[in-house]
């Protein structure tokens, strides 16, 4: 009865992590420039794997695997937005601009002169 159980929560961790890498991949084929895509895939992306992640945890039960689980989990956490900060400074100091659908930018110049 309880390894029932704990396989149907296991099942709904991957439904809602696969779930966001769907939303996560959505975002990136739909969004307008690199910086909204950036966002959906360091956003939506980790979640999804994280859920993932946590699936394999509760299925198996087993202590090591739950432990590299959840380090995994905590590695997506704090990696995903220190990568997408850093690539997003790299492609706008390259001079990659924001679509023009993007009402503020804090890094331009105009902005840099009004501070």
């Amino acid at each position: 009865m309880i390894s029932e159980l704990v396989q149907y929560v296991a099942g709904v961790f991957v439904l809602i992590g696969a779930t966001f890498c769907l939303l996560a991949a959505l975002g990136v084929l739909r969004f307008p420039d690199l910086y909204t895509r950036m966002h959906a895939a360091t956003k939506a992306g980790p979640v999804g794997a994280g859920f993932v992640l946590l699936a394999i945890a509760v299925a198996s039960l087993d202590a090591p695997i739950v432990l590299r689980a959840l380090a995994g989990i905590a590695f997506l956490i704090l990696t995903s937005p220190v990568a997408a900060h850093l690539l997003a400074r790299a492609a706008y100091s390259a001079g990659y601009q924001p679509a023009p659908s993007t009402q503020v930018n804090d890094l331009s110049n105009e902005n840099r002169a009004m501070r």
